[in-house]
Parts: C-alpha cells; structure tokens; sequence
C-alpha cells in the first residue's frame, strides 16, 4: 500500500512541477500612465517592453513572457502597494520605468530585500545608483549627475557665468539643482538665486518674476514632466530667452518638445542618450516603435525601456535562471550592445555606462519634418560624464 501511494504522490508531484516551469515569466511597467510623464513613458514604454520581449522570441528559458503594466499615479505609496503585490502575489521578476523618482525609490526598497530586477528609465534621480541603489537595480538612460556634465557645463563655459535656479521642491529638482550648481561653481561660474516651486505646478508667473528680477545671464529649470513644458511656455510669454537672459531646460524629452513646438523650444540644449534621428539604427527601430504608436516618436525613456528588457532577457537566458541576484550579476558581465547603446556596461552601483549627447533645438525653417527637431552639438564620451566607482556612495560599489 505504502509504494503504490508514494508512486501515487510522485506521480501527481510531476504535472506540478511541469506546469511550474512552464508557468509565465512576468514582468511589469509601473509607471505614470496618465499624468505629467505619460508622454516620455506611459504607454510608450509598454509599447518598448513588449517589443524586446517579441525580439527576444516571447520566451526565455522554455517559459513565455508575460508583460503587465500598472500606474504608480505619480505617487509613492501607490507604487510601493503595487510592488508589494507584484513581488509578493504574483511573482513578477522584474519591474520596469518606476517614475516619479519618489515611486521608484519606494520600488527599490522593496527590491533590495527581495533580490528583484528594477530596470529605471524615466527617473534620473542620482541616489538610485548612489546611497539608495540595489545589487538588483539599474539606471538606464541618465541622472542628474550627466545631466549637469552635459547641459549645465556647456552653457557655462560659453560664457554665461550668472545663474537663477527654479526648481521643483522634490528630491530629484534638488539634485538636479545641487549637481548643476556644483559644476557652474567648479567652472567659474556665480548661483544668483533659487526659488523652489511645488511640484507639478501650474502657475509660476511669481517665480519666474524672482528669476526675472536677479539679473541674472541664465534661468536654469531644474524640473521635469508638465512642470518644464508649463515653466518654459510662461518663460517665453514673460520674454525669457528672447533678450540677453538665457532659459535653460536642465532635463527635457524629445516628447516636451514636440508638446512645446519648435516656436517655443527652439535654442534650448539638451543632453540625451538618444535621439531618433541619430543614425540608421536608430531611425530603424524608431520606425518600428512609430508605427505602433501612432507616428508619436520614442523618448530616450522609451528607447531606454527597450535595451534594459532586451539586456535583462539575454542575461536571464545566460545565467539559466530567474533568480534575480543571478541575473543582475550577469547583466553587469555581459556588454550591452543595440541601437541606442554600443559598447555599454552596467556598474556594480546599477548605473549604466554609455556616451551621451548634447543637443540644440531647431528653429521652425530648420526642420525638414515631422518629429526633426534636433541638432547634435557633439557626442559626450561615457569617460567625460560618469562619477569614478565608488564614488557615488553606493555600498555595493567600493
């Protein structure tokens, strides 16, 4: 009796064991899916996860892929409960674009106890490859810290050394402020004044009367999302940019400007990792991501989406394991190579390294098209703009 029930009891073990490994893989976009970041994520970055999951055959590791997306509504708390359920119910491995930064540092708390894959693309906020950063986590597309290398340092050394800062009273409006104010200093430059506006405002006719009224050579806008495309439309309507006082967009998409029209945004630089219109690859993918969206071009976030499920995916077929810990380990011995970035290596801190570039808007008669909106000032070498490991304050980077 006793051999006929553990035959019994194996043979009903087998088809369960079976149907584990055939079981979904899941991973899943949490991010801003109606708000101020829609646009440089939100649906676009579905549209960028899915199609690296197809590219990558809809499999890894015998088991099919499956993509669910959820919105964090910009708030934290909504992104912690939602992290909580995907890691903790139903087993999603990796969750992808957490933004604002706010959402995506409550992710990471979460991911760090639980050896779970963040891929951040939307959110620049530097902590998230320095005090706060995981052995799980990787930084995609920018930070603050390139951010200020690039736009911040450029404008500077042109020559305008006089700067008024108006910046989004969140962490990531103070980094970027704080990094930006470091390398003006560090290159003889002079911070004026700062005045810190809520965040996701509507109104900042009275800060950037205060800007106004410094005298300083440059208005440097240290926010994101509505607040740079809400700040830059009531900067031109005060004649900011149109005199001898420059307006600076420390951080702004190819979706703000396209939000702005050229009219508006024309001058402003930028510093990106991607662009659409770089060069054959790029407009290739680009194309693809276009016709599924509607003709709507892809932001550095989206394009970043792209190459961090594309990467995760081959580590995980690599390491022949979900395991979290395993597959971001792989991730950091595998080049990441693809049309956004070549010859790239992700940090033990999470960040990635890559090259940069710096941008100019065009002017309306110098655009030849839809969607043909920058310039390329030059590329930024990887070497030029990434802080030294272990310098970050990762504890994983020493």
């Amino acid at each position: 009796m006793l051999p006929a029930m553990a035959m019994l009891l194996a043979f009903g073990a087998y088809p369960a064991s079976a149907q584990d490994q055939a079981a979904p893989i899941k991973l899943g976009v949490l991010n801003d899916m109606s708000g101020a970041f829609a646009d440089l994520g939100g649906k676009g970055s579905i549209i960028a996860a899915q199609m690296a999951i197809d590219d990558a055959g809809g499999k890894v590791l015998g088991r099919p892929i499956q993509l669910i997306s959820a919105d964090s509504q910009n708030k934290p708390d909504i992104a912690a409960a939602i992290a909580r359920r995907w890691f903790d119910v139903e087993d999603v491995s990796a969750i992808i674009d957490p933004v604002p930064s706010g959402a995506a540092l409550a992710v990471l708390d979460l991911s760090r106890e639980r050896k779970k894959v963040v891929l951040i693309a939307s959110s620049g906020l530097a902590d998230l490859t320095g005090k706060s950063c995981t052995s799980t986590s990787f930084q995609w597309a920018y930070d603050t810290s390139v951010l200020a290398k690039g736009t911040a340092a450029t404008v500077v050394n042109g020559g305008a050394k006089q700067w008024f800062f108006l910046t989004a009273d969140v962490a990531f409006g103070h980094s970027l402020a704080n990094q930006s104010k470091a390398v003006i200093e560090a290159n003889g430059g002079k911070v004026v004044g700062e005045v810190r506006h809520p965040y996701l405002s509507h109104d900042f006719s009275s800060f950037l009367l205060q800007a106004q009224s410094s005298g300083a050579e440059v208005i440097a806008l240290a926010n994101s999302g509505s607040d740079t495309t809400n700040s830059i439309r009531q900067a031109i309507e005060f004649g900011i940019g149109s005199d001898k006082t420059k307006l600076v967009a420390l951080l702004a998409f190819v979706t703000d400007i396209h939000s702005l029209g050229l009219d508006k945004a024309k001058g402003l630089l930028l510093t990106e990792s991607f662009y659409w219109d770089l060069n054959d690859e790029t407009r290739a993918w680009s194309k693809r991501f276009g016709e599924k969206m509607g003709g709507r071009m892809p932001s550095m976030a989206q394009a970043a989406v792209y190459s961090g499920v594309a990467h995760y995916l081959k580590a995980m077929a690599a390491a022949g394991t979900v395991e979290g810990q395993k597959v971001a380990d792989t991730m950091r011995d595998i080049p990441i190579n693809d049309f956004m970035i070549k010859d790239g290596r992700a940090r033990k801190d999470g960040r990635i390294v890559h090259d940069f570039y710096l941008f100019q808007v065009k002017a309306p008669n110098e655009s030849k098209g839809p969607w043909d909106y920058y310039k390329l000032i030059r590329k930024i070498p990887a070497a030029e703009v990434t802080p030294a490991s272990g310098s970050t304050g990762c504890p994983f980077d020493n």
